[in-house]
């Protein structure tokens, strides 16, 4: 019997932090009325990431390791883990618990009222109640929003936050839309979301309580790299590209 709950972890170079955020699951997920299952998926790690998870699998079940020996991107690795994991809702994560397991309250409740997709957001103008623990400098909201608003025109109107590391779908969307993703590193959740929209699902939006981890940056390289990738959504989805089977 297929889990009714599955969480994919995408991780790259997390040794020092992936225990203590798998021992949060384990310690929030095992007192859950629902069955559920954990996939982390290691991309290409230059550390011992896999064989962490690996040792702190070895007494849970519900745990396991993917381990890709080759670095590809975070959207690639998503991808890969959306499609093998097996529950009737797929939901991804970061590695740094920057978000709370327990935001699993806010989302499956949206499941059960028949949405197929629900995203996390940082950001108050897509749900009353997101906020961040350590507030952005001013600069880099400023650019953020920049960043925003060229992504809301080009490839998905309407969403202050595609970014934020946690959002669920129904197996059916999972399957539907992850089968089609292209894009493998960060600009993956705007296509994600592109797709979602194209396939005429709906996406509902929970507040996010976001604290963010000291140990993780975003290059601006990164960041422009999204912006990059941004554009390649907007030629795909004027090409037919998403249409081919």
């Amino acid at each position: 019997m297929n889990p009714y709950i599955s969480v994919v972890i995408p991780s790259y170079n997390e040794e020092k932090r992936i225990a203590k955020t798998l021992q949060r699951f384990k310690e929030y997920l095992s007192v859950q009325d629902y069955t559920y299952e954990v996939l982390v998926v290691v991309d290409g790690a230059r550390d011992n990431t896999a064989e962490v998870a690996e040792k702190f699998g070895l007494d849970w079940p519900q745990l396991k390791v993917v381990n890709n020996k080759q670095n590809h991107g975070k959207g690639f690795v998503v991808k890969q883990g959306m499609l093998e994991a097996k529950g009737e809702y797929r939901v991804f994560t970061d590695a740094d618990n920057s978000t709370d397991i327990k935001h699993l309250e806010k989302m499956i409740p949206k499941f059960k009222e028949g949405f197929k997709v629900v995203i996390g957001s940082r950001d108050y103008k897509d749900a009353i109640g997101a906020k961040q623990a350590i507030p952005q400098s001013g600069f880099k909201r400023l650019l953020g929003n920049m960043g925003n608003v060229f992504i809301q025109v080009v490839a998905v109107f309407g969403i202050w936050d595609t970014q934020a590391g946690f959002k669920g779908f129904s197996a059916e969307a999972a399957e539907k839309i992850f089968s089609k993703a292209t894009i493998e590193r960060w600009g993956f959740d705007i296509e994600v979301l592109a797709l979602a929209r194209k396939f005429g699902y709906k996406i509902a939006k929970i507040p996010l309580y976001w604290e963010n981890d000291t140990e993780s940056h975003v290059k601006l390289s990164s960041y422009l790299g999204v912006l990059r990738d941004t554009v390649k959504v907007r030629i795909n989805l004027w090409s037919g590209k998403y249409n081919a089977k």
